[in-house]
């Protein structure tokens, strides 16, 4: 089965499609921005990304969110609410962890199926 890339780089790529399934990268948005800005652009690239590799928001299948703290959770579940579509969640799991820098306060991981 054939594996394609997109946009990819030295370290790696912002998507991988193997099939019908579709394998975003951790997506973060600008540093040191609140977390609602940082969730938006996440989702605004995650949209792009899955644009890109022929799918949308109603075909994830997993996301995986990352948070610098827990305390920013209702922050960001106030955007994610507003961006995911009724009907369309998908399995989702949500952590705190040690993000690559100290600016950013979420990251956001995307599985999802060809439309």
């Amino acid at each position: 089965m054939t594996i394609i890339r997109i946009e990819t780089g030295p370290r790696m790529s912002e998507a991988v499609i193997h099939g019908d399934t579709i394998y975003l990268a951790g997506q973060v948005g600008a540093p040191g921005e609140s977390v609602t800005i940082q969730t938006k652009a996440v989702l605004a690239e995650i949209d792009a990304l899955l644009e890109k590799t022929g799918s949308s928001r109603e075909h994830i299948l997993m996301a995986t969110i990352w948070l610098a703290d827990m305390a920013d959770f209702a922050e960001m579940n106030a955007v994610w609410d507003a961006w995911v579509l009724p009907g369309h969640t998908p399995a989702r799991a949500t952590g705190e962890a040690k993000l690559a820098s100290p600016d950013y306060k979420v990251e956001i991981i995307i599985v999802a199926a060809k439309a």
